[in-house]
């Protein structure tokens, strides 16, 4: 666990981009754990986990310099983290385990409804809604509503009031309605 006495995320983002690799092992230990128990709730296979993780902070190490600084780096990482995962399991010969029968092993299972929803989210109408909200918004509704987090958890997650993740998760379903269905928010 850190402290407070330990560089804030985003101080650590700008020492990676500046090439500071004990940056990344800072932030690979304070975010891996959480993040790979969330991608754990979407896809039961281990190892499909693992590679999504170790993707994204592959991914973080070489782009640092992608984070614009306007949103929490837990939701840039989340966002990075929930991408490949879902670049993972679209992969063409993606193997999963079959969640009601674990002890077969490795086996070409139907897709979940989950990770079907989580590529809808990614590549059809509601992620490109979802991409219009601002930083701040899309960090509540995905921790809300994608991750199943209640406003409490997401509040401690965000670093934000409770009352803030309500009143941004009303405004982003608001928003979210409106674009949706053709009209202005």
């Amino acid at each position: 666990m850190w402290h407070a006495d330990e560089p804030a995320d985003a101080e650590l983002v700008r020492a990676l981009h500046r090439g500071d690799v004990d940056a990344l092992r800072v932030l690979y230990d304070r975010h891996a754990p959480w993040l790979a128990a969330r991608l754990r709730r979407r896809c039961s296979d281990p190892d499909v986990v693992a590679d999504a993780l170790q993707d994204c902070f592959t991914s973080v190490w070489r782009s640092s310099g992608s984070w614009r600084g306007d949103g929490e780096v837990a939701a840039w990482l989340w966002g990075i983290a929930i991408r490949r995962l879902v670049s993972r399991l679209r992969s063409p010969g993606a193997t999963h385990r079959d969640p009601v029968r674990p002890e077969s092993g490795p086996s070409l299972a139907a897709e979940s409804a989950e990770e079907r929803v989580l590529v809808g989210i990614e590549y059809g109408d509601l992620g490109g809604a979802l991409e219009r909200l601002s930083p701040e918004m899309r960090a509540v509704v995905e921790a809300t509503v994608l991750d199943g987090l209640t406003s409490r958890e997401a509040a401690t997650l965000l670093g934000i009031p409770q009352n803030t993740v309500k009143t941004r998760l009303h405004r982003a379903k608001a928003q979210l309605r409106a674009d949706l269905a053709g009209g202005a928010p």
